[in-house]
């Protein structure tokens, strides 16, 4: 039986993770006109995300370019995607830890097979830490848009470390926009900075003509 203190817990990040912006289950889709910008080169295609959330990327010649891109889309429309706190937490259990400066409670996770842990402050999730075999990660959100639906994270920082040493790998920082299409937020730009190995790097992501595709 739950104590008071873990349905406390989950009430809390239940509270947030149902406030974060996603689309609803008659998102059609949309397609785009993309270009990424990596220091000089300029890499321009399309792409396209359908109702099933299946993402294509198409006219970038560069393979490497093509997938590179295709995985951070697909980053994106998996935490745009709705998905019950049931299906997606309903196995583990959650406890109370400790408060910081900023008002941020911790919320320790048991039962999450990535060993998970959140902050939740204003009822957003402005803290995750993962282990995921030989790497760890930290997300750090900073910044989040109010869309009036929910909220998307616009400015977050991600730090990876060897979980054995606990030595920083990469940290990379994003800042998103988002613009409404219809009755949807979509992305319209993704700046990534990369720092790693003693070196930095930025690429930028752009998607104009974006268009909803016609509803089912």
């Amino acid at each position: 039986m739950p104590t008071t203190s873990a349905l406390d817990a989950q009430a809390l990040f239940r509270a947030a993770y149902e406030n974060r912006y996603t689309w609803d289950e008659h998102f059609p889709g949309f397609t785009a006109t993309v270009k990424l910008i990596d220091g000089e080169q300029c890499y321009e295609g399309q792409v396209k995300v359908t109702a099933d959330y299946t993402v294509e990327v198409t006219g970038i010649e560069d393979e490497q370019v093509r997938e590179s891109l295709y995985n951070q889309l697909r980053d994106v429309v998996v935490h745009r995607k709705r998905n019950s706190f049931e299906a997606a937490h309903g196995k583990n259990t959650f406890s109370t830890g400790a408060t910081d400066a900023s008002g941020a409670v911790e919320i320790l996770v048991s039962g999450d097979a990535m060993g998970s842990n959140y902050k939740v402050r204003n009822n957003q999730i402005v803290y995750v830490s993962r282990v995921m075999g030989r790497v760890a990660f930290a997300i750090t959100h900073r910044q989040a848009l109010d869309t009036g639906a929910g909220y998307i994270s616009t400015n977050y920082v991600a730090v990876f470390r060897n979980p054995e040493t606990n030595e920083v790998v990469r940290q990379m920082e994003f800042e998103d926009t988002y613009v409404p299409v219809g009755n949807y937020y979509l992305m319209r730009q993704q700046v990534v900075t990369t720092h790693e190995g003693g070196t930095t790097s930025t690429v930028k992501i752009c998607f104009d003509d974006l268009q909803l595709l016609p509803a089912a």
